[in-house]
């Protein structure tokens, strides 16, 4: 190691051994960037304390022996554990929104996050329109933070099943001065939620298929199984929501949750719904939307 150390001086030499070992080790990207090179010029910048976006001007700045190892040591952890990026560095983007994580919430990767980006524009007729709105299956927070930013007269409650979940999304509020609008609940769905009706419900939840499970990537094996995992085909929260998410909605009010790529298995464990599919930059039918009088009876 001590070899490596010395023969790498600059961050030009570092960003180049990242990028080769991320790729000789096979390393899966998918928790904030989808290539080595990203990935790499993340973690060493954010290492080495470096605006995420100004990498140029310092490529051939040399590190000191301090700052190589610790560079080092970053890079190992990447690669020997296939931890994601994102635990060690202890934040992730969703949009041009910062949040910490750690290993007790899956890493922000939504699709509803542009959606949010663009005021939820055409399925709400105005912001304005949302003065109370529910996170099923907060996380990290995430997005019922986005959603108080962007529903600036809305009530937010946001709510998990984990307890230690809902830890990281208290510091991420918090971290928003949202205190007063976002309420963390710890439920399992609409359970502890009285009679409250929303105007908008969303829910990202666990929707990976017991088949997907078995074959993830290692990078997501560090991730809560609790967030992932439903069931056989995926859908088993799915249909929780559904079953109980109309008589959660004001009238008017709307629906819309993602389930990734189980598009077809949704369509045809629910045949009676008339689910809208949401088209976006990232994705084609990723999210489904329900108006509240769209329900059968």
């Amino acid at each position: 190691m001590n070899d490596l150390i010395e023969q790498l001086q600059t961050l030009r030499d570092w960003l180049r051994f990242a990028v080769s070992r991320f790729n000789e080790a096979g390393l899966h990207f998918g928790h904030g960037c989808d290539n080595a090179y990203d990935e790499a010029a993340w973690l060493l910048l954010h290492t080495l304390h470096l605006p995420r976006d100004r990498l140029e001007p310092f490529l051939d700045a040399k590190l000191t022996r301090a700052e190589r190892m610790a560079v080092h040591h970053v890079l190992q952890l990447r690669i020997a554990k296939r931890m994601p990026t994102a635990y060690l560095t202890h934040e992730a983007w969703l949009g041009e929104c910062r949040f910490y994580v750690d290993e007790r919430v899956i890493v922000p990767r939504s699709y509803f996050g542009e959606l949010l980006a663009n005021d939820f524009a055409p399925w709400l007729e105005s912001p304005e329109s949302v003065r109370t709105a529910l996170d099923l299956c907060t996380g990290s927070g995430c997005l019922a933070i986005m959603m108080a930013l962007v529903f600036h007269e809305a009530r937010i409650d946001a709510v998990d099943l984990s307890a230690n979940a809902l830890a990281v999304a208290r510091r991420n509020v918090a971290d928003y001065a949202l205190d007063d609008r976002v309420r963390l609940v710890e439920s399992d769905l609409f359970d502890a939620l009285g009679k409250q009706r929303y105007d908008l419900i969303v829910s990202n939840p666990p929707y990976v298929t017991a088949a997907a499970m078995a074959a993830l990537p290692p990078e997501y094996r560090h991730e809560p199984a609790l967030a992932l995992a439903a069931g056989a085909d995926g859908l088993d929260i799915v249909r929780r929501i559904l079953q109980h998410a109309r008589n959660r909605l004001a009238a008017h009010g709307l629906l819309a949750v993602e389930v990734g790529h189980n598009r077809d298995l949704v369509e045809a464990a629910f045949p009676e719904l008339p689910m809208t599919w949401v088209d976006c930059a990232g994705g084609e039918g990723k999210i489904f939307i329900l108006q509240k009088d769209q329900w059968p009876g």
